[in-house]
């Protein structure tokens, strides 16, 4: 097995990509599908060494033919292997035909199936449909897909859990929770986009071989985001290094009675590296910001007029965090993207965008998939069901750069082809002010390096990894100040 790598493909790149390796290597498609069972009993052994017993449900195409090399190679290891067969296997044809074949020759037999099989022990391989899926499972597919989640076992998919869209990520009806996805030749835009994560678990990825040279000609359609952008973002520093060389940041919101998202949002900024961190918030908000950070240099605007000078003394600006939506928090967001200065818009900075959209260039956009629908003007589901084309979408709607946050947060711009995925974070970051910080932590970094879009990619990335080395204690309570001193260490990248 392989680490991951950073490049995502659509299902009909991938497809190419067997394809060249065909046609370019002479590597049959056979070979291919042997590879892929070898990989899928590897993880099989890695995964669950001390399995004796497994149930592989095999369905119709080249997913069942993996399926049935699995079984083969199972079984010639000593496993007790149970083959269910969904499609019968005598319809298969090609490469999948010459699969049963080979099982059938070593002496073993399938079982057909029926809704009222009961599966006893072990671990369960769904080898039923893979990336060939074009429509809602139905009849004996959708039965087995039931029979395999109900089943009391863990689950391992072979290229993609079947009955998930691989390159949506939505689910046909249902799909199988797999535990472990073994995926082949490369990774799908389905197995990080809309539901991926609740369904694909730990996803291992296996090359079968197919050279770098194959890949060249195909441009992916997503890049995960690696930690070497880390280091791009925060260089080691001089020793003659001041706070004015390290960026000033002026972050406004914090209305009457909302003094906590700001300040949470600050202090990501401070431990994030920002070398000046000011506030602009509500006279009533004040008081709280300075004593939780002392840090903070904090100053109460009433009105529009008063933001100026601190506008003049910052290279960026951080919009929303705990703005409201009164007339006091209008007016400032009305003046702050009339200024012509590097911008961060979240929470309500961008429900006053939804309502005055204009395009602007020298911008980061970060919105939840609520936020995004209101800037689209569609609803969420809509924009979960296409995140890729959202993120795409708004980032040319409004010629900025554009965070789309949640499970697999997008970052997409006018100046890069290829989106940004992140991978990491976890269900714990679920939680009121998280979207602070990464705010907080995105403006940081764009005082630092004056480069938005990599602050938006760093940002998104530091922001997931604080989160994951903050969840040891457990998802659930994980608040967003406890990211603070992963964020520090983070930003110091060895």
């Amino acid at each position: 097995m392989f680490e991951l790598p950073e490049e995502i493909y659509s299902v009909r790149q991938v497809r190419e990509l067997d394809l060249g390796a065909i046609d370019r290597l002479g590597i049959s498609g056979y070979d291919l599908m042997c590879r892929a069972g070898e990989a899928a009993f590897n993880v099989l052994d890695d995964h669950w060494p001390s399995t004796e017993a497994l149930t592989i449900f095999c369905g119709a195409g080249n997913n069942a033919g993996d399926g049935y090399v699995l079984a083969r190679l199972a079984a010639a290891a000593g496993r007790e292997v149970r083959v269910i067969a969904v499609t019968p296997p005598d319809r298969l044809s090609g490469e999948a035909a010459s699969a049963w074949q080979a099982y059938r020759d070593a002496g073993r037999s399938v079982e057909t199936f029926s809704p009222e099989i009961v599966i006893r022990t072990g671990v369960i391989v769904d080898a039923l449909l893979g990336t060939g899926l074009v429509r809602d499972l139905a009849g004996a597919y959708l039965d087995a897909v039931s029979t395999i989640n109900a089943a009391n076992a863990p689950v391992l998919s072979l290229d993609i859990p079947t009955g998930l869209d691989a390159d949506t990520g939505m689910t046909m009806g249902a799909a199988v929770r797999a535990d472990v996805t073994v995926t082949f030749v490369g990774l799908k835009a389905g197995q990080f986009l809309g539901f991926a994560p609740d369904y694909c678990g730990k996803l291992v990825f296996a090359g079968l071989g197919i050279p770098d040279g194959v890949y060249a000609s195909h441009t992916p359609v997503l890049r995960r985001l690696s930690a070497a952008i880390l280091r791009d973002a925060f260089p080691r520093r001089l020793p003659t290094a001041h706070k004015g060389s390290n960026g000033s940041l002026l972050l406004v919101g914090g209305g009457p009675g909302m003094p906590g998202a700001i300040r949470m949002a600050a202090e990501a900024a401070l431990r994030a590296g920002a070398g000046v961190v000011r506030v602009a918030a509500h006279a009533q908000s004040v008081t709280p910001i300075v004593c939780g950070r002392p840090e903070i240099i904090c100053r109460a605007v009433m009105e529009p007029v008063e933001l100026q000078p601190l506008l003049e003394q910052s290279d960026a600006v951080v919009l929303g965090p705990g703005l409201g939506t009164s007339a006091w928090g209008q007016q400032l967001a009305e003046h702050v993207l009339g200024a012509d200065l590097a911008t961060v818009v979240d929470a309500d900075g961008l429900n006053w965008l939804a309502e005055h959209p204009r395009q602007r260039g020298n911008w980061v956009l970060t919105p939840h998939p609520g936020e995004a629908g209101r800037l689209r003007g569609c609803g969420s589901a809509e924009i979960q069901a296409g995140r890729l084309e959202a993120a795409t979408g708004l980032a040319e709607r409004y010629a900025a750069t554009v965070v789309l946050k949640g499970a697999g947060s997008i970052i997409a711009t006018q100046k890069e082809a290829v989106c940004s995925i992140c991978d990491r974070g976890n269900a714990g970051m679920a939680t009121a002010g998280m979207g602070d910080v990464l705010a907080g932590i995105i403006g940081a970094i764009a005082v630092q390096t004056g480069d938005l879009s990599l602050a938006a990619r760093a940002g998104v990335l530091l922001h997931a990894l604080a989160g994951d080395a903050a969840v040891t204690a457990g998802e659930r309570g994980l608040i967003a100040s406890d990211l603070m001193p992963h964020i520090r260490r983070l930003a110091n990248p060895v």
